[in-house]
């Protein structure tokens, strides 16, 4: 197997190439609506892929990555239908297949994902976030396959970048002598805290239940903290601020009964103004009864719209709390260009690329700047593949907290045949509980076991059963 020894002189990266690409898909219905910003979730199809890749001595593996193709987050174009959005996706995944099927030498893990997500981009201009989303499917698929040939975690293949972060792909504002020792340093945990997302159509108590679901599983805010124990918290803002204010002070009213609490506020890109967020922080400050959610919170993620947010410096807000991007996290400069504006965090998601995520990281921890932070944000990662890779990837990132939603919106992991449910069950017995239809995710006092994780592969002791599922429309 030859090896990349471009890399900082002394890491080693084997070169692989894609052989074989395949596409799936599978409906999810979810058992409440969700909804964020301006858009509601009812369901959505999940996109599988299995990815084999080679060595250079005509070793092969197979590898899989899963993801919900969510509507109305990757493009908000109100012009656009839920099902236009879902074809964006599928189009994503069917131009970067076709790009990795091209002929070409084999190369590192990161140079090949890196040049697919380049491409993908070129040949889908207009949208990165939709043009991204098949390359980041593709890059974990890959990466997945390569650990089960190599025989390694994906733990050890990071930390040993084995992944061949460097050379000529590498970003220019990243210190290439500097990554080995990065990401030799990344540790992952045993354990990571769940943060519950409030939708702004979750109940909040008991009472405010209007169609009950019969399933075993809590709908409101008060039975979600009696089941799973959660400390950490976020909370979808509206932009309305009488309802916004109306919704947190019921929220408050739940989570004060907590000893400790910590909560993260989502804008989901509603506001339209500094002030109108100003005027909201305002209010908030000097109602007694959001003294101590005013106090828990720890950042406010993308407030304003991709449209306008690196036109929107934030002025004095940026003194009074930490801001975070996520929807404007488009391209490798964007967090650059938005710590000129006042934000300090930028997120974490598979959905954008494990190697974006990455670099983003190392970008961090080299740039001598205190007050940077990274977070772990989802995309109702479904049980399974989807949310072992999230929770691996963030793990191993050194992210103690992340929010999680799928489990809380879709039961278990619907769709699945019962011999794919009882193979990670079996694999994970950690991460997963048995429910009344099979695995669920497992969060017990807040926090959900993920030892299991460090299995051969990326993050999964089991792969998906491909011949249960219907090729990608």
């Amino acid at each position: 197997m030859t090896m990349d020894r471009s890399i900082g002189g002394s890491v080693t990266a084997p070169r692989i190439k894609i052989v074989e690409i395949d596409a799936f898909e599978r409906d999810i219905s979810l058992r409440l609506p969700f909804r964020f910003g301006a858009a509601t979730l009812e369901k959505a199809p999940q996109a599988f892929l299995r990815v084999r890749v080679e060595d250079e001595a005509g070793k092969s593996a197979i590898g899989a990555a899963a993801e919900m193709m969510v509507p109305k987050w990757f493009d908000k174009n109100p012009a656009l239908t839920p099902a236009q959005n879902v074809d964006q996706l599928r189009g994503s995944i069917r131009v970067a297949t076709a790009a990795s099927r091209e002929p070409s030498a084999p190369m590192t893990l990161f140079a090949a994902a890196r040049l697919n997500e380049m491409e993908t981009a070129r040949r889908l201009p207009g949208n990165p976030l939709a043009a991204g989303f098949g390359p980041s499917l593709i890059a974990r698929a890959a990466l997945d396959a390569y650990c089960r040939l190599a025989g390694f975690s994906f733990f050890e293949v990071v930390s040993r970048n084995l992944i061949g972060i460097g050379g000529p792909m590498l970003p220019g504002d990243i210190d290439a002598d500097a990554v080995s020792a990065v990401l030799a340093g990344f540790r992952p945990a045993g354990s990571i805290s769940a943060r519950h997302t409030i939708g702004l159509l979750d109940p909040i108590t008991e009472s405010e239940i209007v169609d009950p679901v019969d399933d075993g599983l809590p709908q409101s805010l008060e039975a979600v903290i009696a089941r799973y124990g959660n400390r950490w918290f976020k909370i979808k803002l509206s932009g309305a601020v009488d309802a916004d204010i109306d919704r947190l002070a019921r929220i408050a009213a739940a989570l004060d009964h907590l000893p400790d609490y910590r909560v993260t506020v989502d804008g989901n890109e509603q506001f339209t103004a500094v002030d109108e967020l100003a005027a909201l922080l305002v209010r908030i400050a000097a109602m007694p009864r959001l003294s101590r959610l005013r106090a828990a919170i720890a950042f406010v993620e993308q407030p304003f719209s991709r449209a306008i947010t690196m036109e929107t410096p934030l002025g004095n807000l940026a003194a009074q709390l930490p801001f975070l991007i996520d929807e404007s996290d488009d391209g490798d400069g964007a967090f650059a260009r938005a710590r000129r504006l006042g934000y300090t965090g930028v997120s974490s998601k598979t959905c954008k690329g494990i190697y974006r995520s990455l670099l983003k990281a190392i970008r961090i921890k080299t740039a001598g700047v205190p007050g940077l932070f990274l977070t772990g944000e989802d995309l109702t990662c479904q049980a399974g593949l989807a949310v072992q890779q999230d929770l691996a990837l963030v793990s191993l990132l050194g992210l103690f907290h992340v929010e999680r939603n799928g489990h809380h919106y879709v039961t278990g992991m619907q769709g699945a045949p019962q011999a794919e449910k009882v193979r990670f069950a079996a694999a994970h017995s950690d991460l997963y509980e048995q429910g009344r239809e099979g695995p669920l995710l497992s969060i017990r006092d807040g926090r959900i076991a993920i030892a299991s994780l460090g299995a051969v592969g990326y993050a999964s002791g089991a792969l998906p059963d491909f011949g249960s599922m219907r090729p990608l429309s």
